[in-house]
């Protein structure tokens, strides 16, 4: 491998920061208003709520808070059970997606900067985010593109700001954003001593107007005028470990908690109380920041400081031990366990009632005097500070729920916390205070059982989430103070339901690939790889699970047959009596389906769909003769219609009430060939495109159930032929398109009087019309009248936002006029580029959900697919009455009624991550989209062709999945009967017809499908054992030992003096210890789809941790046979004063006769010196890494014997990688070792090994064709690629491996999996450079974010262009943030010597951005680097097709 390329596949889950903000919109939003459009429902309990920011390594996202309000029992929304119960008169509360970025860079820290205006208040907030070493970035929401842009830049690295580091060249953190509570300005610590105020700016000085001047359409944010430093040094402040500021003082005030001389654990006997405290009032316009209060002789071990909000001021200082509370006028403490000692010359502390440490918590203010703590071991606790006036007399702190180990808590509103977690689900929670005359014994009802399951067919949007299990364990939580002074903390009772929670995968300690249960032994290729699952250790204590992980989706199958040619599939419903009450669009979703249609080459068949599938096409009046274009339901699923290639047939269940024939209007020798090619369903109307690009438009009348030809009349003069176009139904009493309609505020009350004739009911909305044309622009016209309301030139161009074209009003009318014959000579040559480009196929659809938004997706010819998500823009009033002036004037000139256009509509590009673009083939492709409202509680829509998907919407965001288990699939519908419930039929390209559900057990809300298992303990390491189908796994769990029980294990048991029981006080005696219990659990899935089961446990010995497991082939030199054994390493961890000792056991696994147990003999075990950290199999023999040194074993069927060692590692060895008869090692902090075994002599010889320093975490080989690469990952988050060439001098002949490549990931990677990469299909083109390697490897990865990526070699060609390509990116694509990918990618060495590597590796993070360009931008880059937009997306795409290994 000379070069290669590094790719993400599923990207970071854990959540590190958390914060809340009116970033999408202010506070005022939430006031009743005459504005009719108001996107946010009104319950008055909870609101105004703002957004959710939360950022997952690089990843930012924004999320909305949507809450339903308790709804009456009987309308027709009640029927689905929502989660946690009812609370505060609120029945749920969702998190519904905004936006989402991937930066280039990682969030180091995050604030938002807000003003304090109360709930009244107009302006909004913005986003400060900081990376290393010293960049910070100030966001803002920008309504206009519906997204984050950057308002702010503030840059302290490079050789201008070298002063600052003072020297230092590592920093152990990053650096940390804080602001003021009343958002006058914000403070980041950088380089651990250097502050940077950032001065917001004040309303009316000139970056920000006075708020009533602005108008109703405009938002006002707060933004950061400037910027200058503080250097803590020179105010004597040298290890600074928090800041914040506080409430209640005229100027922004900041306290800085620092230590003043260091101690360490040795010494805190005679140095304990090191820390202080001192207060800053920050004047940012003078520049000066005196002191004016302090206290000292704080904990050393203080890290934490909490500002307590307004009336009472003052802050929390939170240490291990100790909780501390100070104030410019007064200080009281509280000791959380014995270890709490008071500093030299002060009174006892008083003492909580129960022992806790504190290190590691999170904290949010749930009042304003209490606060809610999570604890290291996801324990909530709460410490209520009980205050008279403003003076803080006491702190109480009191034990609450268990939850997830979090990494931030963020309160939304006055009755939402949301608990953010890296190491497992994260939670957002609705919290009540309840008073202490109400009794809430019916509270505890609701939500005593918060995940009990509901019923699949409602489990939209759920996901298992095993931290959920503790927090409703339930009983109330009180806390009680008798300070009569203030009734308001005398008792306070909180009862918390869980709302809502995210998936999260990480930390993936460790994985393994397997055959999934319902492998398909037959698949070959790219359906083969859909046979295995990704089995990770993700978690960690109470929350540690075992993540199963798929890259494509495999429903399971119901039942299959043969049925070769078919064309296409439709379900229809069918009621013999349409009752006219409203009950019916209650049971609308659970409507069984009537028939099945299947088309055929040239006749079409007709089933019924009840208990059984039985054909009926003799007894009925379908079209049976030929082919069926489409088939789809009207008049409310009262009758059915049936389009076929000359004509329709309107049927009443089984027999025909209406037929039409479709001639062509103008009788001419041709129009024979003038057939139906394409039909669009929108109740009651019936879209048809004809072959030779004409459209029609049939309209029903509800009352008589026919339809008739209503011929759109400004199609017959349009100049253009129509290549696409679809009806979209804007459903619901108030239609989402008519906001964005400039006479908005009539329609609603004009159409108010309903659409029901003689009381039928009908769907209420809008139905339009969207065409796209051959020259690549589209239209969309307002059904039945076919007014055009809203233009795009250049749709098929892909730009990232589209406007109406009448908005985009040219300012200089005149200038413009003059610059038109030059410019259209420079556009000409574009247009010819553009000119094959068409889209082939439209879709606009709205699914379900109260504040879901209209999608559209084109498919164009050459297989791109550009999905837009629709949003409301109105401009500020200003430019509208200008613009309205203008454009009337050219509306009048083209007879278009301006009024009823959708001006304020705009569509947004949504980015497909795991989207393969494939090459249409054939001149008229089949219909590809079907869209989906229930399939197994999810909605979206399918796509069919080579390579199908699914685009599930789920939270208002787009998840791709991909079904490759059958290869291409060429038709797709829902089937909703008896037997399948709520599941799918489609049709292979071999001819099969699969009935299908989804699998029940995944969940569809992440990156990749997963299904979650709970373990209630880490997971360490896995392994799979191909040959039973099993999965081992390394599991300890945290368990209470007695004091001296615990204390007896760490003695020396070959030493002779016994365990004294002198130094151990009596009380302490009956203390307990957590200790972590190691045990082997072999777990294998019992059905697919079904749960997992533990078959065996190997359980360690006292004070034994399992390190390793691993499945061994072993040659038995008795026998003379193969023998597949599962090897366990462990160690004994005893203290610093026993010498380190462990075991090598191993064991033999065979399954019962019925496989419903596992047994697990061991064979053999044997005591080594050393910890055994690494087993691998080298030709039939065993190699161990046991402490300082690799022993090579030969096997006898009943002992180990040495044959061969070498003195290597000179720490522990993390990881051993084995090919032939090359070995490669990872050493803790040595950098990899290179060995060869020689049979001949039997010698483990050293070939070479890296001089450098360097913390590996994983390592492995990479295979390119006949090179052989060495990878290794490491604790600065990097990757480096090794190569052995000892014919080079600067090799000194030989010894040092050199490097190949290096590349920073930005995330900790703990495994390399070494899979062979598939043949790419479209290697024909680009002649046989692809082919030439078969034997050609690639590395997958996973880190300890929870993101799975690869490196994959690539040859020279096509490195050198996407290198090219890269370059050019790095410019011409605005990066979120203003971050830069080129430093971003820099391998950090944080202070050690480190000679720059070769810069061999592509990022296709920075790649992917290639296909969100507009169709201009990508041909122009790729002229400018000498190629072709086809060669790079045909590089592209080899790559994804290469690396798909699930």
């Amino acid at each position: 491998m000379s070069f290669a390329a590094y790719k993400m596949m599923h990207w970071p889950t854990g959540i590190e920061h958390c914060s809340s903000g009116y970033i999408t919109h202010s506070p005022s939003d939430f006031t009743p208003s005459p504005n009719l459009d108001s996107d946010f429902p009104s319950p008055r309990g909870i609101l105004p709520l703002p957004n959710l920011i939360v950022t997952t390594a690089n990843v930012l996202e924004v999320y909305v808070v949507r809450v339903q309000e308790d709804v009456p029992k009987d309308s027709p929304s009640s029927s689905e059970p929502k989660r946690g119960g009812l609370m505060d008169n609120v029945s749920g509360v969702s998190l519904d997606l905004v936006c989402h970025y991937r930066l280039h860079g990682n969030v180091e820290s995050m604030a938002v900067l807000s003003t304090s205006g109360g709930s009244t208040s107009r302006s909004r907030d913005s986003i400060i985010l900081a990376f290393r070493d010293a960049k910070i970035s100030v966001l803002e929401f920008d309504d206009s593109v519906h997204g984050l842009c950057a308002t702010s830049m503030h840059c302290f690295e490079g050789p201008n700001w070298l002063h600052l580091k003072r020297g230092r060249e590592c920093f152990a953190v990053g650096p940390s954003v804080k602001v003021d509570p009343q958002g006058r300005c914000g403070g980041v610590l950088v380089y651990d001593s250097q502050m940077i105020v950032l001065k917001a700016a004040q309303a009316g000085s000139g970056l920000v107007v006075d708020e009533d001047s602005f108008g109703a359409g405009t938002a006002l944010n707060t933004r950061v005028e400037s910027s200058y430093i503080i250097n803590l040094r020179d105010l004597e402040m040298k290890h600074v470990k928090d800041f914040v500021f506080v409430h209640g003082y005229i100027e922004p005030v900041m306290v800085v908690l620092h230590e003043v001389e260091l101690t360490w654990a040795g010494r805190t006997a005679w140095k304990h109380h090191t820390c202080m405290i001192s207060a800053l009032s920050i004047s940012t316009t003078l520049k000066q920041h005196p002191l004016i209060w302090s206290a000292s002789n704080l904990p050393s071990d203080s890290y934490k400081l909490l500002a307590v909000p307004s009336p009472i001021g003052g802050v929390l200082v939170i240490s291990a031990n100790v909780i501390h509370y100070h104030s410019q006028s007064a200080s009281c403490s509280l000791a959380l366990n014995h270890f709490a000692v008071p500093a030299e010359g002060s009174q006892e502390m008083p003492k909580s009632s129960f022992s806790v440490e504190l290190d590691g918590a999170n904290s949010a203010w749930l009042l304003n005097n209490v606060v809610l703590l999570s604890t290291k071991t996801g324990d909530l606790l709460l410490l209520s500070l009980v205050f008279d006036g403003r003076i803080v007399q006491r702190l109480d702190l009191s034990k609450s729920k268990a939850s997830v180990l979090t990494s931030g808590i963020s309160t939304l509103g006055t009755s939402l916390f949301f608990l953010g977690s890296r190491l497992g689900d994260s939670l957002l929670v609705q919290y009540t205070c309840v008073g202490t005359s109400r009794s809430s014994s019916g509270l505890k009802e609701e939500f005593g059982d918060i995940e009990a399951d509901a019923p699949s067919s409602k489990r939209l949007r759920r996901s298992p989430s095993d931290a959920l299990q503790d927090m409703v364990s339930g009983e109330e939580l009180s806390f009680h103070g008798s300070a009569a002074s203030n009734s308001e903390s005398s008792q306070k009772t909180f009862s918390f339901a869980v709302r809502d929670s995210f998936l999260n995968v990480g930390p993936l300690k460790d994985f393994a690939y397997g055959l999934r249960m319902n492998s398909d032994a037959n698949a070959t290729g790219i359906a083969k790889q859909s046979n295995y699952e990704l089995v990770c250790c993700s978690g960690h204590g109470k929350n540690g699970a075992l993540c199963v992980l798929w890259q494509s989706v495999r429903p399971d199958a119901i039942t299959e047959v043969e049925l070769p040619g078919c064309k296409g599939i439709w379900t229809v419903y069918h009621k013999n009596s349409r009752s006219s009450d409203s009950a019916k669009f209650v049971v609308d979703d659970e409507e069984y389906h009537a028939y099945l249609i299947i088309s055929m080459e040239n006749r079409t068949m007709v089933l019924e769909t009840g208990e059984l599938l039985a054909e009926v096409t003799e007894s009925v009046d379908y079209y049976v003769q030929g082919r069926t274009v489409a088939a789809g339901n009207l008049f409310g699923r009262r009758r059915v219609i049936q389009v076929f290639e000359h004509g329709l047939r309107v049927l009443n269940g089984s027999s025909m009430t209406q037929e039409l024939s479709l001639a062509a209007p103008n009788p001419e020798p041709s129009s024979e060939s003038c057939l139906v090619s394409t039909v669009s369903i929108a109740d009651p109307y019936v879209l048809l495109k004809m072959s030779d690009g004409s459209i029609r438009l049939l309209g029903g009348d509800p009352l008589t159930c026919t339809i008739s030809v209503i011929s759109p009349a400004s199609f017959h003069s349009s100049n253009f032929s129509v290549s696409a176009c679809t009806l979209y139904h804007d459903k619901g009493l108030e239609p989402w398109l008519r906001k964005a309609r400039m006479d908005a505020w009539l329609t609603t009350v004009v159409d108010g009087t309903g659409d029901g004739v003689d009381g039928v009911p009908q769907e209420q909305g809008d139905t339009y019309c969207v065409v796209c044309y051959e020259n690549g622009s589209l239209e969309i016209f307002d059904v039945p009248n076919f007014s055009c309301v809203y233009t795009v030139d250049k749709f098929v161009s892909g730009k990232m936002h589209i406007i109406d074209e009448f908005m985009q009003e040219p300012k200089h009318q005149s200038h413009k006029e003059s610059l038109k014959s030059s410019d259209e000579t420079a556009s000409q040559q574009r247009k010819e580029n553009l000119q094959p480009f068409k889209v082939v196929e439209l879709a606009m659809y709205r699914w379900s959900g109260q504040h879901s938004r209209p999608y559209l997706f084109g498919i164009l010819n050459d297989g791109t697919i550009l999905s837009y998500q629709a949003y409301i823009f109105e401009g500020s009033e200003a430019n509208v009455k200008s613009e309205n002036a203008v454009s009337n004037d050219r509306y009048t000139k083209k007879g278009i009624d301006s009024a009823s256009r959708l001006r304020n509509l705009r569509f947004v590009r949504v980015p497909l991550d795991m989207y393969t673009r494939e090459e249409a083939t054939g001149e008229n492709p089949s219909n590809r989209i079907t869209t989906f409202n229930n399939i197994g509680g999810y909605q979206g829509l399918f796509l069919c062709g080579s390579r199908p998907s699914w685009f599930m919407v789920i939270r208002d965001r787009l998840r791709v999945h991909p079904q490759l288990c059958d290869r291409t699939i060429v038709a797709f519908t829902v089937l909703h009967n008896v037997n399948c419930n709520h599941g799918l039929i489609y049709v292979t390209s071999q001819g099969i017809l699969k009935i299908c559900q989804l699998p029940t057990d995944s969940s569809y809300d992440n990156y990749w499908p997963v299904q979650k298992v709970p373990l209630k303990g880490t997971p360490h390491q896995v392994t799979y054992f191909a040959e039973k189908n099993l999965y081992p796994v390394i599991i300890s769990v945290p368990v209470q030992r007695p004091l001296n029980q615990v204390l007896s294990s760490l003695v020396d048991q070959e030493a002779t003096h016994q365990f004294e029981n002198q130094s151990v006080s009596p009380d302490e005696v009956h203390q307990t210890y957590t200790v972590e219990e190691f045990e082997v659990r072999i777990l294998e899935q019992e059905k697919s789809g079904g749960p997992w089961l533990t078959r065996a446990t190997i359980p360690m010995q006292n004070s034994e941790n399992a390190l390793t497991v691993r499945v061994v082939t072993l040659f038995n030199t008795t026998t003379r046979e193969n023998e597949t054994v599962l090897a366990v390493g462990t160690a004994y961890v005893q203290g610093e004063d026993v010498a380190a000792r462990g075991r090598i056991l191993l064991f033999s696994v065979a399954k019962s006769a019925d496989n419903s147990q596992v047994v697990a003999t061991e064979v053999y075990s044997k005591e080594l010196k050393g910890a055994i950290s690494a087993v691998a199999s080298l030709q039939g023999q065993l190699l161990i890494a046991s402490g300082p040194k690799i022993i090579l074993h030969k096997w006898s069927g009943v002992e180990l014997n040495g044959v061969a060692f070498y003195d290597a590692p000179p720490l522990h060895v993390v990881s051993l990688n084995v090919v032939k008869n090359f070995i490669l090692l990872g050493d803790i902090h040595k950098s990899i070792y290179f060995l060869s075994w020689k049979e001949q002599g039997a010698q483990l010889n050293l070939l070479a090994k890296d001089f450098g320093s360097l913390d590996c975490f994983a390592t492995e080989f990479l295979i390119d064709g006949s090179t052989l690469s060495l990878v290794v990952s490491d604790e600065q988050k990097n990757i480096q690629v090794f190569y052995y060439a000892p014919k080079m001098s600067e090799s000194w002949k030989g010894q040092k491996l050199l490097s190949r490549a290096e590349f920073h990931v930005g995330a900790h990677i703990t495994k390399f999996l070494r899979l062979q990469m598939l043949p790419s299909t479209s290697g024909q083109t680009s002649g046989s450079v692809v082919s030439d390697k078969t034997n050609r490897f690639a590395l997958l990865f996973g880190t300890l974010d929870g993101s799975i990526g690869c490196v994959a070699p690539l040859d020279e060609l096509t490195f050198r262009r996407l290198q090219s390509l890269q370059k050019k990116l790095v410019d011409a694509v605005p990066h979120v943030a203003g971050l830069n990918p080129k430093s971003f990618r820099q391998f950090r060495s944080c202070g050690r010597a480190h000679r720059p590597g070769p810069d061999s590796i592509v990022d296709c993070e920075l790649l992917s951005d290639y296909e969100m360009l507009s169709l201009d931008e990508q041909l122009g880059i790729a002229q400018q680097i000498g190629t072709t937009r086809s060669q790079i997306l045909s590089n592209l795409n080899d790559l994804t097709q290469g690396t798909s290994f699930l």
